[in-house]
């Protein structure tokens, strides 16, 4: 659920209308059970994007499987393009703290690592240079930009695929249009949401003979619905839903505060 959370689309390289903010917060849930809680803020000015993800376990589940992470993605705004340099994310259980850092150029992977570097396991595929090519970070991935001059909120948000690099896997993700439905966050947020069928491609970077490998490919009932960031033709997931074994898993936004930011008026002499 961890790694499904900061995974999604991000395409098109067209303009945006405007720059805008979120500060969003979510809750994880197991068969309906609160197993988790977590923030997520984003700022796309003219110029820059930054966005900062946070969560841990809680509940029940933090009583015997307690844990923590952290993640961010910062670059550049390029005629509308969101074009990540760098993305950081770190993790904590009870067992080991782990830390991960990827620099980007152009969609190109020019360094990466993992602090404590992990053990070499002969079963993993090898993730080769081109592997590293023309991809985009966890983080920067969630962001799904539309194309167009139409409501964003449409079809075309769920159409296409996209490549993703998180530091030790390389994988596809792939949308589907299923629906258009309505939410209403506890704060913020109530209003229209497009619901896209998500599709999991591993292709390197992993065990092969791994149960959840094996499980999350086969999946065809994954879902996640996208919101709007206001002022932008950039969409959120506002909800996550994927069945386990155990009973559907979901990442909801409880709160989900988003605002249009007015463009930086140019400096005169």
């Amino acid at each position: 659920m961890a790694a499904f959370g900061g995974l999604a689309l991000a395409w098109a390289a067209e303009p945006a209308a405007a720059q805008g903010k979120l500060e969003a917060q979510y809750e994880a849930t197991l068969s309906g059970i609160p197993v988790g809680k977590g923030a997520w803020n984003i700022d796309i000015q003219d110029d820059v994007f930054a966005a900062a993800a946070s969560g841990g376990t809680s509940g029940l589940l933090k009583s015997f499987a307690g844990g923590s992470g952290t993640g961010a993605s910062q670059g550049r705004v390029v005629n509308g393009a969101l074009v990540a340099t760098g993305y950081q994310a770190s993790t904590t259980t009870s067992k080991k703290t782990e830390e991960i850092r990827i620099t980007l150029d152009k969609g190109n992977v020019k360094e990466f690592g993992i602090v404590p570097e992990p053990p070499v396991d002969p079963d993993r595929i090898v993730v080769t240079e081109a592997h590293r090519r023309g991809v985009w970070d966890p983080m920067t991935a969630s962001l799904v930009r539309v194309s167009g001059t139409g409501d964003p909120l449409s079809a075309e948000a769920c159409h296409g695929s996209a490549a993703v690099f998180d530091g030790r896997m390389r994988y596809e993700l792939k949308l589907d249009f299923k629906r258009m439905e309505n939410v209403k966050a506890e704060k913020g947020y109530h209003g229209p949401v497009v619901v896209c069928s998500l599709f999991f491609v591993p292709v390197a970077g992993y065990i092969p003979d791994r149960p959840v490998i094996k499980y999350l490919a086969a999946q065809r009932n994954i879902e996640v619905a996208f919101a709007p960031i206001a002022g932008t033709r950039i969409l959120v997931p506002f909800w996550l839903k994927v069945p386990t074994p155990l009973g559907p898993a979901m990442l909801e936004a409880t709160s989900f505060i988003t605002s249009a930011q007015p463009p930086k008026v140019a400096k005169t002499q």
